[in-house]
């Protein structure tokens, strides 16, 4: 048998050698070639490195004959940095050295084929990994020089006739040397397209390819329908294939596909996803273009104004002003330094960078600042306390602080000021007040509100590094009330939030410390500024949120609700006279009874304030508008009847005393957020084995009130006439009423000891008695908070005898005698006294 193997590397003349091989030479030669392909980094030998002559069809080596098949042979192989070659048409390839030049120009002169391959990892030193196993066998017909003058140094573009799609078995010789030779076979493409379908696929193609040419702005490359006129359908294809913007990667992977469908459908999604990045590639470039059309047109008419604005004569130069107002501050010698630094700063930057306009900003926020500028703190104290009493009824205690305030100001004699937290419900006036005292004052009056604040730059202020920096709300308010002394309210203190960009209470430490304050330091400003002349007033609805070292730094002063004697005078002193005006109507045009805002404010509203009796008021005053405007009569004075048909059904109705006719029933106090209430505490007894059974929606605190109630009683049954066994052989069912409403504290611990007594004993309790009081296990009776709002909802009720803890007594003396006109007090120690003055 005859065989035709390569032996050695490629001969000059381009020959063929053969030889007779016996079957055992040809086993050892077969050995060696494994053993480099081994070492090459390949598993095995393929069959088709060796073929016999039944296999292959012999041909000889002459100019553009047509390749039907590749047979095992020493083919010079040609790399591609950056491209692919495709079979089928003719293609100008790069060239990259000398060396791979005189290779081309040989091959050439001997009509030799060469096999193309693309370099896929430049990394690799061995041909086998570095180069694809895919290529493309064909001749090359000439060399193309390129445009000089444009690369003097380009080398000539090769031309390159492609004849067919092969798979590379082995490489041989270095990767690097123009002695690289490949065997290869044959790896035609199997066409299971017929032609109209691929004809569809190219013209769907077509739109696509030609799109991207345009976005990509190729006008003179050739587009997709021109090669469809002049090429046979898969030239066409190869040709879109060469020539498109996908990268080598993706090209060499569809070249590796053995079907024309598989082909077709994986180039066709790569064009989409293509044109899909170069859209959006291409609205960022026109966005670009546009922004940037736009700086310059706003740089030029700029340039243009201050060119017109120096030929005029008109206005001052912008830096000049600026020294001319920092000569009439009073500032230390430091602040004058970084006030100068940063005015040189400002002088470096030209007049239509933007670095220059936030320079600008800055030096004029920094001398818009009132740096030692007070308005005078010689005050009329006396009109202090006329201004309080005027814009605000009732607060006496709150009043009274405030002027101690005043006064030690007035006596100082200077401008630094307390700082002061007002807290209370919402709607008592917390917020008013701080007005009215800068008025009293003569001071100028700012609001900074720290509702839901989370960021600390908020207080501090921004670095300047950032785009859109600021001052902090404390400079920002001081810039605005143009002096270093105004009045300030802090509003909303308890609802300042915190995250990731820092705490603000923190931040507010700083300012509210005395001893701090008179150097607090911006971000902005970088430079410290005294904020000890501000007379700071924070407002708060609860102290459970303000940090304890926050709380520390203030002064507090609790402004409790109002009760209905009062809110009776500020609706008719300030409430309708307001709301009249803001409802169109004339001064005194309509009057409202007494009763009537006493009904408004016990059916229509439930609150410690008077936010919603004002909204009630304004409400009777639009029905009355609708009234006028149409011409029809309308009343002018509002009594109790009129109130329910202009505001329709009552949305509350308030707690009254109920008989004492049953046994364990007892009235207690409590205290809730919008003022007084009175409870009614429910205890039944049946025979058990002595369960506690509690319900009404209690709380922890007062479920604990409950079992020490009960155990007392169990120690001390003695005192109800009755034995212990008496009481283990009961079962105890305590339940508060409205058990919709969550109830809890430690109040009522009086109150249910008494009931459990009632019904254990069958002894009623005095009839209009009410209690409130925290109990301990040894019987002793505690003091509890909220006395003046449990006694306003005690006398509201109808109650006419209270039993409190005797430490509380003091708390009543505090209490105008008009909120306790009427009422009869029980002072008590110990549980005993409690049951001794309650049960008859």
């Amino acid at each position: 048998m005859q065989f035709r193997f390569p032996l050695g590397k490629y001969s000059n003349d381009m020959k063929k050698k053969q030889i007779e091989l016996n079957p055992e030479e040809l086993d050892k030669i077969i050995d060696e070639m494994t053993a480099r392909l081994a070492k090459a980094g390949r598993k095995s030998l393929s069959d088709t490195y060796v073929h016999t002559d039944d296999h292959l069809d012999s041909v000889e080596v002459k100019p553009m004959k047509k390749i039907t098949a590749v047979q095992m042979r020493n083919i010079p192989v040609v790399v591609l940095d950056d491209a692919i070659a495709v079979p089928d048409i003719h293609q100008q390839l790069p060239v990259y050295s000398e060396e791979q030049l005189n290779l081309v120009k040989k091959c050439i002169a001997d009509s030799t084929p060469v096999v193309i391959v693309p370099r896929m990892d430049r990394d690799a030193a061995s041909p086998d990994m570095a180069l694809s196993d895919i290529g493309v066998v064909g001749y090359l017909v000439d060399t193309v020089d390129q445009d000089k003058e444009i690369n003097p140094d380009a080398l000539p573009l090769m031309l390159f006739m492609g004849k067919q799609r092969v798979k590379v078995n082995f490489f041989m010789g270095d990767l690097d040397s123009t002695d690289l030779f490949a065997s290869v076979k044959s790896f035609p493409i199997k066409i299971d397209t017929p032609d109209d379908e691929l004809r569809v696929y190219l013209e769907e193609m077509q739109e696509v390819y030609d799109n991207l040419l345009k976005i990509n702005r190729l006008p003179d490359f050739p587009t997709m329908s021109s090669v469809l006129e002049s090429y046979p359908l898969m030239s066409a294809f190869y040709f879109a294939i060469f020539t498109g913007p996908v990268d080598l990667a993706h090209k060499d992977r569809i070249l590796h596909m053995r079907t024309l469908s598989e082909m077709l459908i994986a180039y066709g999604s790569e064009l989409h996803k293509l044109r899909k990045t170069a859209i959006i590639k291409e609205d960022i470039r026109k966005k670009a273009e546009q922004d940037l059309q736009e700086i310059n047109r706003d740089n030029f008419l700029r340039q243009q104004m201050s060119v017109i604005r120096d030929e005029l004569g008109e206005g001052m130069d912008e830096i000049e002003d600026f020294r001319r107002r920092a000569e009439a501050k009073k500032w230390d010698e430091a602040t004058r330094k970084h006030f100068d630094r940063e005015l040189m700063r400002l002088q470096r930057f030209p007049s239509n960078s933007p670095d220059y306009s936030i320079q600008s900003t800055y030096i004029d926020n920094f001398l818009s600042l009132p740096w030692g500028e007070c308005s005078d703190s010689d005050f009329d104290f006396n009109r202090v306390a006329e201004v309080l009493d005027r814009d605000h009824f009732g607060l006496e205690k709150v009043k009274e602080r405030i002027l101690e305030q005043m006064a030690v100001a007035k006596l100082r004699d200077d401008n630094k000021a307390p700082i002061l937290c007002l807290v209370g419900p919402p709607g008592v006036g917390k917020t008013s007040l701080g007005r009215s005292i800068a008025e009293a004052m003569e001071r100028e009056y700012a609001r900074v509100s720290f509702g839901g604040m989370h960021d600390e730059a908020e207080i501090r202020g921004h670095r300047r590094t950032y785009l859109g920096a600021m001052p902090g709300r404390i400079i920002s308010a001081l810039i605005k009330t143009s002096t270093s002394n105004p009045v300030m309210v802090l509003d909303e203190i308890d609802k300042i939030g915190k995250d990731f960009k820092g705490d603000p209470s923190t931040a507010l430490l700083e300012v509210l410390d005395p001893e701090q304050n008179s150097a607090f330091h911006d971000n902005y400003l970088d430079a410290d500024y005294d904020l000890s002349n501000i007379f700071f007033i924070a407002t708060a609805n609860s102290l459970d949120t303000i940090s304890a070292p926050l709380r520390d730094r203030m002064e507090i002063i609790a402004i409790p609700g109002y009760i209905t004697a009062e809110k009776i005078e500020i609706g008719s002193r300030h409430l309708v006279p307001k709301q009249l005006k803001a409802n169109g109507f004339t001064e005194n045009e309509i009057t409202f009874e007494h009763d009537a805002l006493e009904y408004i404010i016990d059916y229509y509203t439930r609150e410690s304030g008077v936010r919603r009796l004002e909204k009630m008021i304004a409400k009777v005053l639009r029905r009355l508008a609708v009234k006028k405007v149409r011409g029809e009569e309308y009343p002018t004075i509002i009594t109790r009847e009129l109130v329910g048909s202009l505001l329709g059904k009552t949305e509350f109705n308030p707690d009254m005393y109920e008989s004492n006719n049953f046994t364990g029933v007892v009235t207690g106090l409590a205290w809730t957020s919008v003022g007084g209430e009175i409870l009614f505490i429910e205890a039944s007894v049946t025979e058990g084995k002595g369960k506690l059974t509690l319900t009404g929606n209690l709380g922890d605190v007062m479920k604990e009130s409950a079992t020490l109630a009960l155990q007392y009683l169990r120690a001390n049954a003695s005192i109800l006439n009755l034995t212990t066994e008496q009481i283990d052989k009961s079962d105890v069912h305590i339940h508060v009423p409205e058990g919709a409403i969550p109830k809890d504290g430690p109040s009522a611990g009086i109150t249910m000891t008494t009931a459990i007594a009632s019904a254990l004993t069958g002894r009623k309790v005095k009839p209009r008695l009410a209690m409130t009081g925290e109990i301990t296990l040894r019987g002793k009776v505690l003091p509890v908070g909220g006395i003046k709002e449990k006694i306003i909802a005690a006398k509201r009720a109808g109650i006419t005898e209270i039993i409190l803890c005797r430490d509380n007594e003091k708390d009543i003396n505090e209490i105008a005698d008009r909120y306790v006109e009427g009422l009869s007090f029980h002072y008590v120690d110990t549980i005993s006294d409690v049951l001794t003055e309650a049960l008859l």
